[in-house]
């Protein structure tokens, strides 16, 4: 006795071309997190430490 396998749900016309345009909006809009502030207050901590 076996399970049927279930349908792979597939985006067609208008909800894929929606779908891809929102995630490359998303990819556009991401940015990076700069550290330098937490950084500069661990090294104070490690040196402070003798580390």
């Amino acid at each position: 006795m076996s399970i049927a396998i279930k349908n792979i749900p597939v985006l067609n016309e208008d909800a894929a071309i929606s779908f891809d345009s929102n995630a490359k909006a998303a990819i556009a809009k991401k940015s990076s997190i700069k550290f330098t502030k937490q950084l500069a207050v661990a090294a104070k901590i490690l040196e402070k430490a003798k580390i």
